[in-house]
């Protein structure tokens, strides 16, 4: 239908060009790479890493107790999620003033550092600079979880602009499976290894900040913010092969005027403009169901997963990494099916896939002693898991982000978005192995009823918005925001007709 309509307005379809697929693809390396790499690169050295804690505290302070190596390791591991809440409070202001591209470059500066950090720490004889370091590398996982999305979306087609905007996800998935795979005991997760393992996240974002230069800033971002129209034709003819990119130009130049009248929108303003509200809410759900669904419970306890599931020591590293490649596999295939299936569709599917999957967990787990096959059965379960979130709850959240918000609004939405991801990744992190403890079995139950509650929100509030434009997208949440929309001609008028509102006129230009 949508490419009926399409055709009828005489639209030019684009197409996935040399340097827009090579822009996506260093920035997804040297960026989104390195989000999910220092997921999971912890995760397997993990008792050798302890060790080195336990040696140096006890070489400076005398006995150890288990209690406190466990308070380390912990404040270890959420570091990196903390960290990545204060880089998504930092997005608007940097992508305001560097742009897309130039914050990506900056965010460099966060991955470099903390990576000789961690390469030396062993060598200085200090756990407290593997601390901070995961801190750091936290903060430029924050800005890049945010600022790849944003700018791949900006570039990229509007026919396109699904596939394009997974591209991130699809990095995060390899660079879990890359940590996953130096994990094993006989490659770098051994005690002679997990230095160089962790110091490694500074190459990507090396190869990023010697080649991302090369390539075009967002037009979307020169025109509207910077009033540079000779560079934003010149960067959208590279990105889109050709000289005749009038048609998005004048498109843009629609939505720069709509810009002027209404102003850059605040992170405060965002959360008053009516015309905004449900999209701010299903961007914060969308997140929140994201993490609290229990994604990164399975990535950072992977091993103890498996172990408690009845796989032997031994085994547990190599079914850890296949399915990280299971993981990349799947999110290879959301790629290929987002444009034809749609957002929505695969976030329902995704959901309800998950919570099945975290249900029959549970139920194994508890019957995990009774029969010799149930430890079986539990690892399907985390790999059907894995696969429902990988088609969905995974990519689909940054994609629906961008779409929802215009230029003057997405700088701000992604910054809550990003820290809604994070709080809630961070909760995750510290909370699960008390509920694992405490609940046993049960404590999957509870990430069930999370996926199933996203799941009924999604189907009753978002829209699709596959292949949509941003009028088009704004007019299928306007009734639920209680606002009239009127398009006239290249420019449209956006009513509030909410209480409070009544009779106030907006100027507004959706793409």
């Amino acid at each position: 239908m949508d490419e009926e309509v399409n055709m009828k307005k005489g639209e030019r379809k684009g197409k996935v060009t040399l340097i827009l697929a090579a822009a996506s693809l260093i920035a997804g390396f040297g960026s989104s790479f390195q989000y999910g790499y220092n997921v999971a690169v912890v995760n397997s050295p993990a008792p050798e890493m302890q060790q080195f804690y336990r040696r140096i505290y006890v070489d400076r302070y005398g006995p150890m107790s288990d209690n406190l190596l466990t308070l380390l390791w912990s404040v270890t591991v959420s570091m990196y999620p903390l960290g990545g809440f204060f880089g998504s409070l930092m997005v608007a202001p940097l992508v305001n003033k560097f742009g897309r591209k130039g914050t990506l470059l900056f965010n460099n500066i966060f991955s470099i550092v903390p990576a000789i950090m961690m390469g030396v720490s062993e060598v200085a004889g200090s756990f407290e600079i593997i601390i901070v370091a995961r801190f750091l590398v936290g903060i430029c996982a924050g800005l890049s979880s945010n600022v790849v999305p944003m700018y791949l979306g900006e570039i990229a087609p509007k026919n396109y602009r699904g596939a394009v905007g997974i591209v991130p996800q699809l990095f995060i998935t390899v660079g879990i499976l890359v940590a996953q795979i130096f994990g094993i005991r006989s490659i770098l997760g051994n005690k002679e290894g997990w230095p160089i393992m962790l110091g490694l996240t500074g190459i990507p974002a090396a190869i990023e900040l010697l080649l991302l230069p090369f390539f075009p800033e967002s037009p979307r971002y020169m025109l509207i913010q910077k009033g540079d129209e000779k560079t934003a034709r010149k960067g959208l003819q590279r990105l889109r092969g050709c000289e005749d990119v009038d048609e998005e130009l004048c498109e843009m130049r629609a939505e720069e005027q709509s810009e002027r009248a209404e102003g850059r929108l605040s992170l405060l303003n965002l959360f008053t403009f009516r015309s905004l509200r449900w999209q701010l809410l299903s961007v914060i759900f969308m997140n929140m169901g994201q993490q609290l669904s229990g994604v990164n419970a399975i990535y950072y306890y992977a091993d103890s997963i498996y172990s408690s599931a009845g796989v032997s020591e031994d085994h547990v590293q190599y079914v850890t990494v296949g399915t990280g490649a299971v993981n990349v596999f799947m999110t290879i295939t959301a790629v290929f099916i987002v444009e034809k299936s749609g957002r929505k569709l695969l976030l329902l599917i995704g959901f309800g896939i998950c919570c099945a999957a975290c249900v029959i967990l549970t139920i194994a787990l508890y019957f995990q002693t009774t029969l010799d096959w149930i430890p079986y059965v539990s690892i399907v379960c985390v790999i059907v898991y894995v696969i429902g979130h990988a088609i969905g709850p995974s990519p689909i959240p940054t994609v629906i982000t961008t779409e929802m918000f215009r230029q003057s609004s997405r700088p701000a939405a992604f910054m809550v978005a990003g820290s809604v991801h994070w709080l809630s990744n961070f909760t995750v992190g510290l909370v699960f192995p008390f509920l694992e403890r405490g609940l046993g079995p049960y404590s999957f139950i509870i990430f069930a009823c999370i996926c199933l509650a996203t799941l009924i929100y999604i189907w009753i509030v978002i829209p699709e918005t596959k292949n949509k434009t941003f009028l088009e997208t704004s007019k299928l949440f306007a009734q639920r925001n209680k606002v009239e929309i009127m398009a006239e001609a290249s420019d449209s008028k956006m009513k509030e007709t909410g209480e409070g509102n009544r009779g106030q006129e907006i100027s507004s230009t959706f793409l």
